[in-house]
């Protein structure tokens, strides 16, 4: 398959991406800062959250089949356009300050169902067009567009809700689509035609190959537990840094603004380490040790006093940076791991199983923070990500990962 030419292809991706990163962020911080101040209630956050995962966990699996299938460029315009009109529907159910929240829950629904395409379509087009060699940095690069956008993000949706209402500020989300769907259309992505049909036996026999091609590498699988069992531990606590930022340490719009801000620093340097320098050490080290240091951000957060705000920010940066780096190896060594024509439905597979239990602990994330506080939490989640990172240098097949590459590659 011909990648010469694959840089140029990917600037188009990334600026129409970048655009839409920016625009989303900023709404979703926007959607935050009202929601924490309208409501003040870890339970509503945590229904917000559930209301933007669980439908995506739920079709996920089921939707990478069909990616796999399907031009994977086609379904990131639809993907996008369908999440552009369910945003441009909830300006609706929020004009004059009319609160709907179980409106707008359902069209968060929708907004996630969209995303079950995008996200793993995304994720999947790399190895069509990237040469392998280039693929950590070119996470790298991603990872930096997340973090520029983290960074702007914030600011611009702390500057739009300052000065407009919430509905007008989610037209944001709708002109970032549109960016990234036109960025689409000058480039070439790819087609790997699949020839069976799309029966519903056909279907399920896919989803099983998708299942197969993770459950049968060992360290792969071990390294999908292992971050699933993180992840599960620390969706609740994800969703608690507002209210982290304005009950703990007794922060407001600004403070709250800092923290997004400062983890967003913390992914770009993260990003930038990786697209500069050429990584010749293995991997799978890099993210066990990403493991523990984002595990010791969250412990050493959770104990500080509600005096020492300026530590927690500094924390907060670090987390960033490793957070940064664990995904853009993790996403790597499985573009590595698994066949091109499978990363549709194993990236699907993956973020289904990530949210999947995630969700148990955002159901209960009102109560968490109500009966051990928010501090208590942070401390737990950080303790589980250390653990499993320990936990993983103790896991002979993940330790081996990516050693004999070439002959564990999964092919359907």
């Amino acid at each position: 398959m011909e990648k010469k030419h694959w840089f140029k292809t990917y600037i188009y991706i990334w600026v129409g991406q970048f655009v839409s990163l920016i625009s989303s962020s900023a709404v979703n911080f926007a959607i935050i800062i009202w929601l924490s101040l309208e409501f003040k209630s870890a339970e509503v956050l945590a229904y917000a959250a559930i209301a933007a995962l669980l439908p995506q966990a739920m079709i996920g699996p089921f939707a990478g089949v069909y990616i796999d299938r399907w031009d994977r460029k086609k379904v990131m315009i639809f993907a996008d356009a369908f999440i552009a009109t369910c945003t441009l529907l909830m300006t609706f159910t929020l004009r004059d300050g009319n609160i709907q929240l179980d409106l707008m829950y359902l069209l968060m629904v929708c907004r996630s169902l969209g995303s079950a395409f995008h996200q793993p379509a995304m994720q999947a087009i790399a190895p069509l067009i990237v040469p392998e060699d280039e693929l950590l940095r070119v996470s790298g690069i991603n990872q930096i567009l997340q973090s520029v956008s983290s960074i702007a993000g914030p600011a611009l949706g702390a500057l739009a809700i300052a000065n407009l209402p919430i509905n007008q500020v989610l037209y944001l989300d709708v002109i970032g689509a549109a960016f990234a769907i036109i960025s689409l259309l000058f480039i070439s992505i790819p087609y790997i035609k699949s020839d069976s049909k799309a029966s519903i036996h056909q279907v399920w026999r896919d989803l099983k190959l998708g299942f197969l091609a993770i459950h049968e590498n060992k360290g792969l699988n071990r390294m999908f537990l292992y971050s699933i069992i993180a992840t599960m531990g620390i969706m609740p606590v994800a969703i608690m840094f507002p209210l982290m930022t304005i009950e703990h340490f007794g922060g407001d719009k600004f403070e709250m603004s800092v923290i997004e801000i400062i983890w967003g620093i913390g992914m770009l340097i993260g990003g930038s380490l990786l697209s500069i320098f050429k990584v010749t050490y293995r991997k799978v080290l890099m993210l066990n040790c990403m493991h523990i240091l984002l595990g010791l951000t969250f412990v050493l957060s959770g104990i500080l006093p509600a005096k020492m705000f300026i530590i927690f920010v500094a924390l907060t940066g670090f987390g960033g940076a490793a957070m940064s780096i664990f995904s853009a190896v993790f996403m790597t060594i499985i573009q590595e791991q698994i066949a091109p024509n499978m990363l549709g439905r194993v990236f699907s597979l993956y973020f289904s199983f990530a949210i999947i239990p995630s969700l148990i602990g955002l159901l209960f994330a009102g109560n968490i923070a109500d009966s051990i506080g928010v501090a208590n939490a942070f401390i737990i989640a950080g303790g589980l990500c250390i653990l499993l990172g320990i936990v993983s240098f103790m896991t002979p097949s993940l330790m081996l990962l990516g050693e004999n590459r070439n002959t564990e590659q999964v092919n359907s």
